[in-house]
């Protein structure tokens, strides 16, 4: 067994450096990516309401806080003060990457623009996240999860034709911006590599959405015609959606015709293959109201477990619909390590999600949020100030 195999190495972004100026949630989901691979997030906070976000908790901290700002440091800094402008120049001149999700042009004003801070560090990068991008007629317009769904396609596909358009029922453009633009960050890393200098990396709660839409796109693409809601159901094929059985709804996926015939002889539903409604997918797509009731009634008479382990065993996907609760209960889950708990100073125990990619020889670690302020002085005595200076910063309300 070599080294790499018997004994982990450092996490994979070890020795990176992030100034983390995000609120809210694709920001500060970006950094904890990245903090959750080992970089060092400094994450900075205002000295006056600081986590003053959504959510409520049994601690001072909210989950909506405590689900997006672990594997971070926090320091507690008046940005708009002069001699804390001069605190955060010191600590990015350090860093390898800034991230932000202010409006466009904020950072400008702040003078904290990509060619500003290049002019000082060459080996700078920039990522900066909003709601439409900075260019175009919506520039400067608040961006929010709700209205990027609603603008990029996505509600018009989501939800039934009678419930009309429907949000998906978590902040998706929010954590895909998150998603994407860590992902553009570990990009220009690489880029550095080569040429030595950093970049400007940028997205948007709008894009993130439109660059995944791709069969719907396609649809559109190649039709003209824009695709209507699904509801539950694969638009392309069936049977391929929600089921219900004599306990429970649960999901079946025949994905290809061998499936199809197949699944009609476990539900002991053979004649169904032969009939002329059925007998391709086009068909079953454009029939699929009265397929379904058809295979309803020959699921009816046994539970949703047994057609889940029955169907599997002969190869068609299926699975139950869990609850939060069923789903971190459930031992796939745990096998998977998708469910952690951490010793917390003042919740007792925190509670997070696991690693969704799992590296063999430089696995991630995720550490608990920061308390607010926790590590300021420890950074800044990091970056040359002294005990002294930590004192007169605080009295003078330029940290806390």
């Amino acid at each position: 067994m070599s080294k790499s195999q018997s004994q982990p190495q450092p996490p994979p972004l070890a020795g990176i450096k992030v100034v983390d100026l995000t609120r809210y949630l694709a920001g500060p989901f970006c950094t904890q990516i990245l903090g959750d691979y080992g970089a060092e997030i400094l994450k900075i906070e205002p000295v006056e309401n600081p986590r003053g976000e959504l959510g409520g908790g049994k601690g001072p901290d909210t989950y909506f806080f405590l689900s997006t700002n672990r594997s971070k440091k926090s320091v507690r800094l008046d940005i708009k003060n002069t001699e804390g402008r001069a605190i955060l120049m010191r600590l990015i001149d350090a860093a390898d990457i800034v991230v932000d999700n202010f409006r466009p042009g904020v950072m400008d004003a702040l003078g904290l623009d990509y060619a500003s801070l290049a002019a000082r560090n060459p080996r700078i990068i920039t990522c900066s996240i909003s709601g439409f991008g900075s260019t175009g007629p919506l520039r400067d317009f608040p961006g929010f999860d709700q209205i990027a769904q609603g603008m990029s396609g996505l509600m018009s596909v989501t939800g039934t034709v009678e419930s009309g358009p429907t949000r998906v029922g978590i902040a998706i453009c929010d954590l895909l911006a998150g998603i994407l633009s860590a992902n553009g960050i570990l990009l220009a890393l690489e880029a550095r590599h080569r040429d030595g200098r950093g970049q400007r990396v940028e997205t948007s709660l709008l894009e993130s959405i439109v660059s995944i839409l791709t069969w719907s796109a396609g649809i559109y693409f190649e039709t003209g015609v824009t695709p209507a809601p699904a509801g539950n159901n694969h638009p392309l094929s069936s049977p391929y959606g929600v089921f219900k059985a004599s306990d429970r709804p649960f999901n079946i996926a025949c994905g290809s015709e061998a499936m199809w015939q197949k699944f009609v002889k476990v539900i002991e539903r053979p004649e169904l293959a032969d009939d002329d409604r059925f007998k391709s997918s086009g068909r079953r797509v454009k029939n699929r109201a009265a397929l379904t009731e058809e295979i309803n009634r020959a699921l009816a008479p046994q539970t949703a477990e047994h057609w889940i382990q029955t169907l599997n065993r002969e190869g068609i996907p299926s699975g139950p619909i869990l609850t939060i609760e069923e789903m971190f209960k459930h031992p796939q889950t745990a096998a998977r390590e998708m469910l952690l708990k951490l010793p917390h100073p003042q919740l007792g125990e925190f509670l997070t999600t696991g690693l969704a990619a799992k590296l063999e020889s430089t696995p991630g670690k995720i550490t608990r949020p920061p308390l607010v302020g926790e590590h300021t002085d420890e950074v800044l005595a990091a970056n040359g100030y002294t005990p002294d200076d930590l004192k007169r910063l605080r009295t003078n309300g330029v940290i806390a």
